[in-house]
């Protein structure tokens, strides 16, 4: 039997959207139209239909397979594009039934990733996925596969082409896992060297075009590539920022999450998800305005799961200046921040966000006076740390040249910065602050009289 050859792609596309009965959580269609003008293509025309399951030789059935059959000739189409997950089976028989390229949800996500990588690591991690897709599809796909090798010095069993391409194949999928395994060493060599210097790591997560790339140029005044669109931004971005209250901390941008992430994009990207992992706290990074905003939720959460995630997390609803509600922190039942209201591309709340953080990392904020007395030993290192920190909301001095420095930071934190600076409670505080800097002694902690 005789099998076509593949076509060449282009961008013209005809764009194919089933309702299943028996999915709860099925693929959002405007989701997927902006997943295809993300990736270039133009939509000529739009197949939408309801199936109680998908069927087994076209997903589409026969009827409806016809149909877009007719629409690729009368628009000339070059790629038939499902907002779902074909088998290899199935897309070989649309192809051969269509007479162009066919592209599941899968493949289309790839390939903005193609697009869209720029760093070594990034690229690597899209080759694998895409390698680990394209080795089911490799079966019968093209004419040439099934042909025998031959000629002088290959004449017997031999290799068929199909054999030599899985071969090869494989060889390349193991030499990009060695490499992303070596990419994974110096991450976690990079971690360990962060947390080695005390230095809180602060990841943004979020679904995609949710704005994380937008406030994480407005918390570090940098000018990362952010766009209204999917996947604008995919390979991770760390920087040193200077949080107040906090001091020195690093932020990092992860790519963003979409509804059905593809299992061979979870794996391939696990590297760089664990930067995640390995932070102190998570900023999920939530786009309030859209009516599926609970779904977008779940999809995030979804793949953190995947990733066995358990650090601590703050929601932070973005665009509010689209939903017209004020700036402001939400508590939970333990008085711990676990929401807040903001809108980055306006700056609004972002004093609400920097509070919220300093309280779930640094803990609950609280007022001292410090009087630092001009002979006290590293007393100008301890006023420079202040400083730096962005604690200090008044200063003044008194008749006997002591620096009065009014504070607001929390508890831990403030014992942290006296133990390092090797100055005792006793020398700059207040009595009645001395109570609630040191908690009162365990009963067991008292010694017998």
């Amino acid at each position: 039997m005789q099998y076509f050859e593949r076509h060449q792609g282009g961008e013209n596309a005809i764009l194919v959207h089933l309702t299943l009965t028996h999915l709860t959580d099925p693929d959002d269609l405007e989701e997927f139209q902006l997943l295809v003008e993300s990736a270039g293509a133009i939509q000529q025309a739009l197949v939408t239909g309801r199936r109680s399951k998908p069927d087994a030789k076209y997903f589409v059935g026969t009827g409806k397979a016809d149909e877009i059959a007719q629409l690729v000739t009368l628009h000339e189409a070059d790629i038939v594009i499902f907002n779902h997950s074909l088998t290899p089976s199935q897309e070989r028989n649309l192809e051969r039934l269509l007479k162009c390229r066919v592209l599941d949800r899968t493949g289309l996500i790839l390939d903005i990733f193609a697009q869209r990588a720029r760093t070594y690591e990034g690229k690597l991690q899209v080759e694998l996925a895409q390698l680990n897709h394209l080795a089911t599809r490799l079966v019968r796909g093209w004419t040439h596969l099934e042909r025998q090798k031959g000629g002088i010095g290959l004449r017997g069993p031999g290799e068929t082409q199909l054999e030599t391409d899985r071969r090869l194949l494989q060889v390349r999928v193991n030499q990009l896992n060695t490499k992303l395994d070596k990419v994974k060493q110096t991450r976690a060599q990079g971690r360990a060297k962060r947390q080695k210097s005390d230095i809180p790591t602060i990841s943004l997560v979020g679904y995609t075009n949710a704005g994380k790339s937008t406030l994480f140029n407005h918390l570090t005044n940098e000018t990362v590539y952010a766009a209204d669109k999917l996947f604008a931004t995919l390979d991770p971005t760390l920087r040193h920022v200077n949080w107040k209250g906090l001091g020195s901390v690093i932020l990092v941008d992860t790519v963003g999450f979409v509804r059905h992430l593809p299992h061979e994009l979870v794996e391939a990207f696990h590297a760089t998800l664990e930067e995640t992992l390995e932070a102190d706290l998570l900023l999920h990074v939530i786009d309030s305005s859209r009516e599926d905003m609970h779904e977008q939720i779940d999809a995030v959460k979804s793949v953190l799961s995947q990733i066995k995630n358990n650090v601590p997390v703050l929601n932070v609803f973005n665009k509010i200046d689209l939903t017209c509600k004020p700036a402001h922190i939400g508590y939970s039942d333990n008085h711990q921040p676990n929401r807040v209201y903001i809108s980055a591309q306006n700056a609004l709340g972002i004093d609400k966000l920097t509070t919220a953080v300093q309280q779930l990392i640094a803990g609950d904020l609280q007022n001292y006076q410090l009087t630092i007395a001009p002979t006290l030993p590293n007393s100008g290192q301890l006023l420079n740390h202040l400083h730096d920190l962005g604690v200090i909301w008044q200063l003044n001095y008194d008749e006997q040249g002591n620096t009065l420095v009014n504070i607001r930071l929390a508890n831990n934190r403030l014992r942290q910065l006296l133990g390092q600076h090797k100055i005792l409670a006793n020398d700059v505080l207040a009595p009645t602050d001395i109570a609630r800097l040191i908690p009162p002694p365990e009963p067991f902690e008292i010694p017998n009289i």
